[in-house]
């Protein structure tokens, strides 16, 4: 079987692709990967074969636009036909040549699944968000402004999608890219019972659970309770962590914190209190009893399988919805703000009340009786047979 895969210059989108593309290339599979410089080792790897897309004129270079491609469909549409046209002339070359037999694209990587339907190709979605129809939406709410701005743009929108269709894409509408139905083909990253709505989708969604690497770094337990903060690498709210470390430095807990960036910031610690640029986040995990996170979906999902209940610190619309699902079945509590007595009284409630402990098992549980990378390459290799 040969697969083009395609993936967003993200490592939550890339990072739980690659045990299934590593499971694929050693039966055989040949995967040729569509992605970025900064992912090329991890991708060569798992064994697939790297395609480089830097370079082109993406307009996603300026970090500072994450935010209004969330907010603003009109620049998040041009923004994808851009990129799309962009690669165009190279995916097509390269299809051509690698003669796929089917398309493999994670669920925001449009031009992916743009190329599977301009090339008549099988496409399957690869979901490492929670998978969404009209009924999981809920869960990323939409005000009614949004809508009305929404349909104010649909002109502008309408104008970007005929540029696709000059160019070969056969596109109706916004929703034939960016929606997936239940005849589509669909990888999700997580389990059933986690998953919001999970009994509106049909069989074509295969939940496979998170992607869990081994430890690498062992962390030591140096005290009874252990607490872990990580709020992803983009976060840096120093009056967050600031009153973190003032709260839990007069508290006899380890606690770990991953920053990301600028951990030169925080001198004269606690002696409790230690702080990394990155970590094992597997290994501290492995032993930790709390976890303040953003809800990324990956972390979250670590925090998860390691039976860690979770204090939710959201940052976007994506992070709220697994934070209401994580509230929803008792496996974490939501911060109700960054004072100091908020911060402890989260972390108090998550390590002595024993529903988070009962909650955080069942979702553990669900992960692990999930097929893994061994349903979704049976799975792919159904579709080519």
């Amino acid at each position: 079987m040969k697969i083009a895969w395609f993936c967003i210059p993200a490592h939550g989108h890339t990072n739980p692709t690659l045990g299934l593309v590593k499971a694929l290339t050693e039966a055989g599979h040949q995967v040729w990967y569509f992605s970025f410089e900064e992912f090329r080792e991890k991708i060569e790897n798992a064994g697939a074969t790297f395609i480089g897309c830097d370079g082109y004129d993406f307009e996603m270079e300026d970090k500072g636009n994450a935010d209004r491609v969330g907010k603003d469909k009109v620049y998040a549409t041009e923004l994808l036909v851009s990129s799309t046209l962009a690669l165009d002339e190279m995916t097509s070359r390269v299809i051509g040549e690698i003669k796929p037999d089917i398309v493999v694209s994670d669920s925001v990587a449009f031009w992916g699944k743009l190329a599977a339907m301009k090339h008549g190709l099988p496409y399957v979605s690869s979901t490492t968000t929670f998978a969404f129809n009209k009924y999981s939406a809920k869960y990323m709410q939409e005000s009614t402004w949004d809508i009305a701005r929404m349909l104010v743009a649909l002109p502008r929108i309408n104008k970007q999608l005929k540029r696709l269709r000059d160019e070969g894409y056969p596109v109706k509408s916004l929703l034939d890219i960016v929606q997936n139905d239940n005849d589509t083909n669909t990888i999700v990253y997580t389990s059933k019972y986690f998953q919001p709505c999970s009994e509106t989708f049909s069989d074509r969604y295969h939940f496979i659970g998170p992607s869990i690497r081994p430890v690498t770094k062992p962390m030591e337990k140096t005290a009874d309770k252990l607490v872990y903060i990580s709020m992803g690498t983009v976060n840096q709210n120093r009056e967050f962590y600031r009153n973190c470390i003032h709260a839990l430095g007069q508290t006899d807990w380890q606690v770990i914190i991953s920053m990301g960036t600028n951990p030169e910031h925080y001198d004269q610690l606690p002696d409790n209190i230690h702080i990394y640029e990155s970590v094992d986040q597997m290994a501290v995990l492995s032993i930790a009893d709390a976890f303040i996170t953003h809800c990324g979906m990956n972390s979250a999902s670590e925090g998860l399988y390691f039976q860690v209940p979770l204090v939710l610190f959201p940052q976007t619309p994506e992070q709220d919805a697994v934070a209401r699902r994580t509230e929803e079945l008792s496996a974490g509590i939501r911060l109700k703000s960054i004072s100091e007595e908020d911060i402890l009284d989260a972390l108090n409630q998550v390590l002595n009340n024993p529903k988070y402990k009962v909650g955080v098992a069942r979702v553990s549980e669900s992960f692990k009786k999930c097929g893994g990378n061994a349903e979704a390459k049976a799975f792919l290799e159904r579709l080519t047979n």
